[in-house]
């Protein structure tokens, strides 16, 4: 049977037809992979984003962040706290975001010396009443700082207590950011002191003992001592940035404070430990870096 011209220009059409639907559903299918979805799209916009520049800052902590032994003997100089500080020698982080002239009505240290990991959430929650825009936090020096070794805080029990900080604060100020300071080396504040008899005999009055008992002892439990204690303050720092790193609106300072090099002029002049005036300059100044860069440090 012959067939006619009518009949193959008509197969031709619905073949090409045939090609064009097809040609057409793959794009849709490349199209509908490759595109995000809105549902996709609305997630990303609504994922909280770091504001490099926040307008009040509220400080929590032990005696670092209140200024402890860095303008007279055994008393808080909160004017020269790193965090929230007004002296324009140490230009704090409150005065480096804010302006020196609004830290007073914008800034509040909520930071209490001799603090532990434990008394951390009653002083969030002191700072959260005043819907911060960023709270710093630099606490653990005292967990690990004890009468002996065997009394700092046990690890386990420093995680629970930053959790529970943590949880509370977004409870009760969901937006604020956190930035959190990593704990010192201690033993580096040690190598510092131990060489000068003034020094040794200023830290017999009890300072830190679990690190600085005995300041010029080789012998192996003394060295194990100090040892065990800098191996605390590891431990408590990859706590703080493991709970920090589950909160899309917490910066850990990925071990900068940790990681400075102290020297003997950057420490209080009364009690060799403490940062003084300057350390506490150094300080501000790493933590400004830190919260106005885009990106967290690695």
């Amino acid at each position: 049977m012959r067939t006619t011209a009518p009949s193959r220009t008509l197969r031709r059409t619905f073949a090409g037809v045939g090609v064009a639907v097809a040609l057409l559903a793959a794009t849709v299918t490349a199209c509908d992979e490759a595109a995000p979805s809105a549902e996709g799209e609305r997630g990303a916009q609504a994922r909280p984003r770091w504001n490099t520049a926040p307008a009040s800052v509220a400080a929590v902590g032990d005696s670092i962040t209140r200024g402890f032994d860095a303008c007279s003997v055994l008393a808080d100089c909160p004017e020269v706290s790193w965090a929230t500080g007004s002296d324009p020698a140490v230009r704090s982080l409150a005065a480096r975001l804010l302006g020196e002239a609004e830290v007073p009505a914008r800034s509040w240290n909520y930071a209490v010396t001799g603090s532990r990991m434990a008394d951390l959430p009653g002083q969030l929650a002191a700072a959260a009443a005043h819907r911060p825009g960023l709270v710093t936090v630099m606490v653990g020096s005292n967990d690990a700082c004890r009468p002996t070794a065997s009394s700092m805080t046990p690890v386990a029990e420093f995680r629970a207590g930053f959790e529970r900080s943590l949880r509370d604060l977004r409870a009760a100020s969901p937006d604020s950011q956190v930035y959190v300071s990593s704990v010192p080396d201690l033993q580096r504040l040690w190598e510092q002191g131990k060489d000068s008899p003034m020094v040794r005999q200023i830290w017999k009055l009890g300072i830190c003992q679990s690190m600085l008992a005995e300041p010029l002892s080789a012998a192996a439990g003394a060295t194990a001592r100090r040892e065990q204690v800098r191996a605390r303050v590891v431990e408590y720092n990859e706590v703080l940035r493991e709970v920090c790193a589950k909160d899309e609106l917490c910066r850990y300072d990925g071990g900068a404070v940790f990681q400075y090099p102290f020297a003997a002029d950057q420490l209080s002049h009364w009690d060799w430990f403490h940062p003084g005036k300057d350390g506490q300059a150094r300080l501000a100044e790493l933590a400004h870096r830190q919260v106005t860069s885009a990106q967290p440090p690695r």
